[in-house]
């Protein structure tokens, strides 16, 4: 089994899919391993540490795509510039692919179609089951940490005020409001470093653990409840909300939207489409300078006027939907990574010579295309396949 490691071509992206450490690691289960010069640039590797670790270097992704049995990546395969061919066309037919596809996000819809017309079993890292022993998979939480992180950042970056209280010559500003909407792992590491930077913080989630944690954190919990049932999912997960209570929602947060210097925007499901939470009024009723960081955005988004990848200016509202807020710290987003990708890829064959573990379901939970079907129950929902 040649396992193949391709450089990320998405803007700004520096993290791999696997370090020296863990191509060591698989080389020592008996997988062949294939990576593309320059692969671990960004990350600070040499092809020579690569080496090191019993990899092969290939000259160039082509290489690595005609060869690799399966390829493990960060992102979800682009259009490659400098190839002028999609990743998904470069994929060898019938060949794997492990990376985070976010595939019920409406702009990745066509390069789904692409991998399941092109027979290339497919498995998405962020559809990894919140269950004990697959901790170690659990991409997603790992990469959550660093975009909770990183958003609050980048709202800091761009909102014409200071975030604390400080004192100056002519009296003490007002903190900034943070309002974070959504708190799992992102949001909850969003109000804690809202928290420590000194801002406001108010939180909203439909689920009631949610809410407890954030306000363990420090955070004012603004009022939204949903009957358990309706609101949680498998794992703990929110659950997707029916039509008339999103719209429920929306109300309640207009006024919390209102009032907010900065809006972090993270309610999501896994593997599902993120539901429009704040409206193109909502944004309007935002005080001027006000900033959103919606980070949902590569699940499609959770405000009406992110434009993904892109950072807008609506009704002077600072929109950002940057979508690869991991890739901004990409030595420790790559070291979490990689570490996941190694406890998946050795779950699911269980040794290299061995199967697929079909029935095994974080096996079952991560595949989105097989024998040429789309089969992800979210993916298939959002392209009306159900």
């Amino acid at each position: 089994m040649l396992l193949g490691i391709p450089k990320e071509i998405l803007a700004e992206e520096k993290r791999v899919a696997a370090t020296p450490d863990t191509v060591r690691d698989l080389v020592a289960s008996g997988f062949e391993v294939l990576v593309e010069t320059g692969a671990g640039r960004g990350v600070f590797f040499s092809d020579d540490d690569y080496r090191s670790a019993g990899a092969a270097i290939a000259v160039d992704a082509i290489a690595v795509f005609d060869q690799a049995d399966m390829i493990l990546k960060v992102k979800q395969p682009a259009f490659n510039q400098a190839l002028e061919a999609h990743e998904a066309d470069l994929l060898r037919p019938g060949s794997m692919l492990v990376t985070f596809l976010h595939p019920a996000a409406p702009s990745n819809w066509d390069m789904v179609k692409t991998l399941a017309a092109r027979g290339i079993t497919s498995f998405s890292m962020d559809c990894i089951p919140r269950i004990s022993r697959a901790q170690q998979m659990d991409a997603l939480t790992s990469m959550s940490t660093v975009t909770g992180y990183r958003a609050v950042l980048l709202a800091a970056e761009h909102l014409p005020r200071f975030v604390p209280m400080i004192g100056t010559a002519i009296g003490v500003n007002k903190p900034a409001q943070f309002l974070v909407v959504g708190c799992g792992v992102v949001g909850l590491q969003s109000v804690a470093t809202a928290r420590r930077m000194g801002g406001m913080v108010g939180a909203v989630d439909i689920r009631e653990a949610a809410r407890e944690e954030s306000k363990s954190l420090g955070a004012t919990v603004a009022g939204f409840e949903v009957p358990p049932e309706v609101a949680i999912g498998d794992g703990g997960y929110a659950r997707s909300l029916p039509d008339e209570w999103v719209e429920k929602e929306r109300e309640a947060l207009a006024p919390l939207v209102a009032d907010a210097d900065v809006l972090v925007l993270s309610a999501l499901v896994p593997g599902e489409t993120a539901s429009i939470l704040v409206t193109e009024e909502m944004v309007a009723s935002m005080k001027p300078g006000s900033v959103i960081v919606d980070v949902s955005i590569d699940q499609g988004g959770n405000c009406a006027c992110t434009v993904p990848g892109k950072v807008a200016v609506v009704a002077d509202v600072t929109i950002v939907g940057t979508q690869n807020i991991p890739g901004a710290m990409a030595v420790d987003a790559t070291r979490m990574y990689s570490a996941n990708m190694l406890a998946f890829v050795k779950n699911l064959f269980g040794e290299a010579g061995g199967h697929i573990r079909w029935d095994d379901e974080v096996v079952q939970a991560a595949l989105v295309v097989r024998e040429g079907e789309i089969v992800h129950s979210g993916t298939r929902k959002a392209l009306s396949l159900v």
